[in-house]
Protein backbone atom coordinates (compact mmCIF):
# COMPACT_ATOMS: atom_id res chain seq x y z
CA UNK A 1 0.00 0.00 0.00
CA UNK A 2 1.31 3.34 -1.02
CA UNK A 3 0.93 6.08 1.63
CA UNK A 4 0.26 9.94 0.02
CA UNK A 5 0.43 12.85 2.32
CA UNK A 6 -1.44 16.12 2.26
CA UNK A 7 -0.17 19.17 0.26
CA UNK A 8 0.87 21.80 1.81
CA UNK A 9 -1.34 23.56 3.67
CA UNK A 10 -2.03 27.40 2.72
CA UNK A 11 -1.84 29.70 5.64
CA UNK A 12 -4.79 31.69 6.56
CA UNK A 13 -5.46 35.65 7.59
CA UNK A 14 -6.64 37.36 10.57
CA UNK A 15 -7.00 40.40 11.79
CA UNK A 16 -5.94 41.67 15.69
CA UNK A 17 -7.30 44.69 17.48
CA UNK A 18 -5.98 45.71 20.37
CA UNK A 19 -7.23 47.34 23.44
CA UNK A 20 -10.44 46.56 23.88
CA UNK A 21 -12.47 46.23 27.18
CA UNK A 22 -14.58 42.82 27.15
CA UNK A 23 -18.00 45.38 26.37
CA UNK A 24 -16.29 46.59 23.52
CA UNK A 25 -15.85 43.31 22.59
CA UNK A 26 -19.32 42.13 23.51
CA UNK A 27 -20.37 44.65 21.38
CA UNK A 28 -18.24 44.08 17.84
CA UNK A 29 -19.31 40.64 18.41
CA UNK A 30 -22.70 41.31 18.58
CA UNK A 31 -22.13 43.53 15.29
CA UNK A 32 -19.95 40.32 13.21
CA UNK A 33 -22.72 38.06 14.16
CA UNK A 34 -22.79 36.54 11.02
CA UNK A 35 -21.68 33.39 9.05
CA UNK A 36 -18.06 33.22 8.00
CA UNK A 37 -16.18 34.71 10.81
CA UNK A 38 -14.46 33.30 13.93
CA UNK A 39 -14.31 35.94 16.55
CA UNK A 40 -11.62 35.35 19.84
CA UNK A 41 -10.61 37.42 22.48
CA UNK A 42 -7.35 37.25 24.99
CA UNK A 43 -6.29 40.60 27.20
CA UNK A 44 -8.50 42.92 25.34
CA UNK A 45 -7.06 41.84 21.67
CA UNK A 46 -9.80 40.81 19.19
CA UNK A 47 -8.97 38.50 16.77
CA UNK A 48 -11.30 37.91 13.62
CA UNK A 49 -10.61 35.03 11.28
CA UNK A 50 -12.65 34.40 8.02
CA UNK A 51 -13.86 30.88 8.34
CA UNK A 52 -11.21 28.24 7.16
CA UNK A 53 -11.12 26.87 3.66
CA UNK A 54 -11.02 23.56 2.47
CA UNK A 55 -7.69 22.47 3.64
CA UNK A 56 -8.50 23.48 7.28
CA UNK A 57 -11.24 21.75 7.29
CA UNK A 58 -10.15 18.87 5.64
CA UNK A 59 -7.37 18.01 8.41
CA UNK A 60 -9.88 19.11 10.99
CA UNK A 61 -12.42 16.38 9.83
CA UNK A 62 -9.40 13.67 9.63
CA UNK A 63 -8.43 14.37 12.82
CA UNK A 64 -12.12 14.01 14.21
CA UNK A 65 -12.72 11.30 12.49
CA UNK A 66 -9.67 8.80 13.47
CA UNK A 67 -9.94 10.36 17.32
CA UNK A 68 -13.98 9.31 17.34
CA UNK A 69 -12.86 5.69 15.49
CA UNK A 70 -10.63 5.47 18.60
CA UNK A 71 -12.41 6.43 21.15
CA UNK A 72 -15.55 4.52 19.89
CA UNK A 73 -13.26 1.27 19.64
CA UNK A 74 -11.58 1.78 22.66
CA UNK A 75 -14.65 1.85 24.78
CA UNK A 76 -14.60 5.56 25.73
CA UNK A 77 -18.22 7.49 26.75
CA UNK A 78 -17.47 10.24 24.95
CA UNK A 79 -19.47 13.45 23.81
CA UNK A 80 -18.32 15.24 20.93
CA UNK A 81 -19.03 19.19 20.89
CA UNK A 82 -17.40 20.54 17.87
CA UNK A 83 -16.56 23.75 17.91
CA UNK A 84 -18.69 25.09 21.01
CA UNK A 85 -18.15 29.16 22.50
CA UNK A 86 -16.29 28.59 25.15
CA UNK A 87 -15.77 32.18 27.27
CA UNK A 88 -15.45 33.62 30.44
CA UNK A 89 -15.58 37.87 30.98
CA UNK A 90 -13.59 36.94 33.99
CA UNK A 91 -10.96 35.37 32.47
CA UNK A 92 -11.16 38.12 29.87
CA UNK A 93 -11.19 35.08 26.89
CA UNK A 94 -13.60 33.88 24.17
CA UNK A 95 -12.19 31.18 21.66
CA UNK A 96 -13.94 28.35 19.81
CA UNK A 97 -11.76 25.10 19.61
CA UNK A 98 -11.95 23.33 15.96
CA UNK A 99 -12.67 20.54 17.83
CA UNK A 100 -13.79 19.34 21.07
CA UNK A 101 -15.09 16.52 23.57
CA UNK A 102 -16.25 15.84 26.97
CA UNK A 103 -14.75 12.72 27.97
CA UNK A 104 -16.42 12.00 31.14
CA UNK A 105 -19.78 11.75 31.38
CA UNK A 106 -20.08 14.70 34.07
CA UNK A 107 -17.79 17.38 32.32
CA UNK A 108 -19.28 20.69 32.70
CA UNK A 109 -16.94 22.32 29.81
CA UNK A 110 -14.76 19.73 26.92
CA UNK A 111 -11.93 17.96 28.51
CA UNK A 112 -9.82 17.50 25.28
CA UNK A 113 -10.05 20.63 22.43
CA UNK A 114 -8.22 20.00 18.91
CA UNK A 115 -6.73 23.24 17.32
CA UNK A 116 -5.52 23.49 13.60
CA UNK A 117 -3.31 26.12 13.26
CA UNK A 118 -2.39 26.78 9.49
CA UNK A 119 -0.87 30.86 10.52
CA UNK A 120 1.01 32.19 13.30
CA UNK A 121 0.78 34.85 15.31
CA UNK A 122 -3.07 35.37 16.74
CA UNK A 123 -3.94 35.33 20.32
CA UNK A 124 -2.10 32.86 22.37
CA UNK A 125 -4.13 29.73 22.32
CA UNK A 126 -2.47 27.90 25.35
CA UNK A 127 -3.25 31.26 27.46
CA UNK A 128 -7.02 31.29 26.33
CA UNK A 129 -7.44 27.78 26.79
CA UNK A 130 -5.40 27.88 30.39
CA UNK A 131 -7.62 30.58 31.83
CA UNK A 132 -11.22 28.21 30.15
CA UNK A 133 -9.57 25.39 32.66
CA UNK A 134 -9.24 22.84 29.56
CA UNK A 135 -7.33 19.93 30.71
CA UNK A 136 -5.98 18.83 27.41
CA UNK A 137 -5.33 20.83 24.18
CA UNK A 138 -3.96 19.29 20.75
CA UNK A 139 -2.40 21.24 18.44
CA UNK A 140 -1.99 20.34 14.49
CA UNK A 141 0.98 22.61 13.14
CA UNK A 142 2.68 22.21 9.73
CA UNK A 143 2.37 18.16 9.91
CA UNK A 144 3.11 18.17 13.15
CA UNK A 145 0.81 16.84 16.49
CA UNK A 146 1.75 18.70 19.95
CA UNK A 147 -0.16 18.05 23.21
CA UNK A 148 -0.08 20.08 26.10
CA UNK A 149 -1.92 18.79 29.80
CA UNK A 150 -2.87 21.29 32.06
CA UNK A 151 -0.79 21.01 35.32
CA UNK A 152 -0.81 23.03 38.78
CA UNK A 153 2.23 23.74 40.10
CA UNK A 154 2.91 25.85 42.98
CA UNK A 155 -1.18 27.44 42.86
CA UNK A 156 -0.76 28.16 39.75
CA UNK A 157 -1.94 25.92 36.23
CA UNK A 158 0.01 26.01 33.29
CA UNK A 159 0.40 23.45 29.85
CA UNK A 160 3.15 21.47 29.82
CA UNK A 161 4.01 19.80 26.80
CA UNK A 162 3.38 15.84 26.68
CA UNK A 163 4.53 12.86 24.99
CA UNK A 164 1.44 10.48 25.07
CA UNK A 165 -2.17 11.81 26.05
CA UNK A 166 -3.81 11.81 29.26
CA UNK A 167 -7.01 12.43 28.36
CA UNK A 168 -6.95 9.45 25.69
CA UNK A 169 -5.17 6.96 27.04
CA UNK A 170 -3.82 4.33 25.22
CA UNK A 171 -4.23 6.25 21.66
CA UNK A 172 -1.04 5.25 19.42
CA UNK A 173 0.19 9.19 18.10
CA UNK A 174 2.66 7.53 15.77
CA UNK A 175 0.27 5.75 13.70
CA UNK A 176 -2.58 8.81 14.37
CA UNK A 177 0.04 10.95 13.02
CA UNK A 178 0.41 8.98 10.08
CA UNK A 179 -3.35 8.46 9.28
CA UNK A 180 -3.78 12.13 9.44
CA UNK A 181 -1.28 12.84 6.90
CA UNK A 182 -2.98 9.75 4.19
CA UNK A 183 -4.43 11.79 1.04
CA UNK A 184 -7.68 9.42 0.77
CA UNK A 185 -9.94 9.71 4.07
CA UNK A 186 -11.39 6.58 3.70
CA UNK A 187 -8.10 4.70 3.35
CA UNK A 188 -7.30 6.62 6.55
CA UNK A 189 -10.15 5.59 8.52
CA UNK A 190 -9.41 1.59 7.09
CA UNK A 191 -5.47 2.02 7.65
CA UNK A 192 -6.10 3.35 11.50
CA UNK A 193 -8.99 0.87 12.08
CA UNK A 194 -6.85 -2.15 11.33
CA UNK A 195 -4.05 -0.98 13.42
CA UNK A 196 -6.31 -0.71 16.44
CA UNK A 197 -7.99 -4.84 15.30
CA UNK A 198 -4.08 -5.69 16.20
Amino acid sequence: MTISTVPPIPKENRLLFKGLTWREFKAVEQLLDQPGYRLSFLDGILEIQQMPGEPHETVKKRIAALLELYLLMAGFDFQPTGSMTLENEAGSVKREADESYKLTSNSRRPDLVIEIVFSSGGIDKLEAYKRLKIAEVWLWEDGVLELYHLQNNSNEACYEKINHSEAVSGIDLEVFCRCILIENHVEALKTFQASLSM
